[in-house]
């Protein structure tokens, strides 16, 4: 393969980073695009250690070394870079989200390894924006939890005794028709909290579609705010909210089918990863694999604070 082709695929990626030296190179364009700069000083004077793959400041009074990991989610790993390149393609372009144990097989961690990794790179792909959806917007909230049927009898008599979303994590959706989609997390489905997601992610003045549910009731002083009543409809023309559901059953088909069991401390770095690959998902799979990698730099996650034992 050609060092000025890119990779299109998984082999044709496999094989252009089997260098260490292109894998360094690579990541340290994206990083640096005007050249490597020290992080204690910020001096762009550097020389560079080959048999190390390392810079280090020409400051006198700095003379600090450093590796294209620093300050990344690579930092402090001692897994290779081409092993973490690897990993960011698979997950990056996974339909339906990669598994710890089916990474590891793939290449070549333990489970335990490629558990952390997999939750490192999914913090690269938070989004983090200011901008507001606009225009056509759906609205919708669902409960993620293990199905009732797959439980122990004694299990399901202790978690399920009220209504659907007893002992679940609710979850609420936005999605701007023909766009893009946020997701996150919410203690509850009451008023306060849902109307006021809508606030934070929606321009006022767009046109907002929602299932009947009474929280919703308020949206009309700051948006067109028009409901689909399912117990009679699911579609009323243009008003309806088949798009955002067309999410949850993307996110949960990954989630019951690739993760199996996600405990709720978690679900919103999953939901990162399943809104990164729905808001991409007419980009081509280096194009995506390149997006995670700009991002890898200034966001560090621990083994301790991962666990809760920070």
């Amino acid at each position: 393969m050609s060092a000025h082709r890119l990779p299109s695929n998984l082999i044709e990626a496999i094989r252009y980073f089997d260098d260490p030296d292109v894998c360094v190179q690579f990541v340290a364009a994206l990083r640096w695009p005007k050249g490597p700069v020290c992080p204690s000083c910020g001096g762009k004077e550097l020389g560079y250690v080959k048999t190390r793959r390392l810079w280090q400041c020409k400051d006198k009074a700095c003379k600090r070394q450093f590796s294209v990991k620093i300050g990344s989610i690579f930092e402090d790993s001692p897994i290779p870079l081409d092993k973490w390149i690897a990993s960011v393609w698979l997950i990056a372009n996974s339909k339906n989200g990669i598994s710890s144990h089916e990474l590891a097989r793939s290449v070549g961690l333990t489970q335990k390894s490629a558990w952390f990794v997999l939750h490192r790179i999914r913090l690269a792909m938070q989004e983090g924006t200011f901008d507001k959806l606009s225009g056509t917007v759906e609205v919708d909230e669902t409960f993620i939890g293990g199905k009732a049927r797959n439980m122990h009898p004694h299990v399901r008599s202790r978690k399920i005794t009220g209504t659907g979303g007893k002992d679940k994590t609710a979850v609420v959706g936005v999605l701007q028709r023909d766009g893009k989609v946020r997701a996150e997390v919410v203690p509850d489905r009451k008023s306060r909290t849902l109307q006021d997601r809508v606030r934070d992610h929606v321009e006022a003045g767009s046109s907002v579609y929602t299932d009947s549910l009474g929280s919703y009731s308020g949206l009309i002083d700051d948006y067109a705010h028009e409901v689909v009543d399912h117990a009679e409809q699911y579609v009323n023309g243009q008003v309806h909210t088949n798009g955002i559901e067309n999410f949850w059953s993307l996110l949960k088909r990954g989630l019951k089918g690739t993760y199996v069991s996600v405990q709720p401390f978690h679900l919103f770095r999953y939901l990162d990863e399943r809104v990164f690959a729905f808001n991409r998902r007419e980009a081509t799979d280096f194009e995506r694999f390149g997006m995670v990698l700009r991002h890898v730099a200034g966001r560090r996650l621990t083994y301790a604070e991962l666990t809760g034992k920070a």
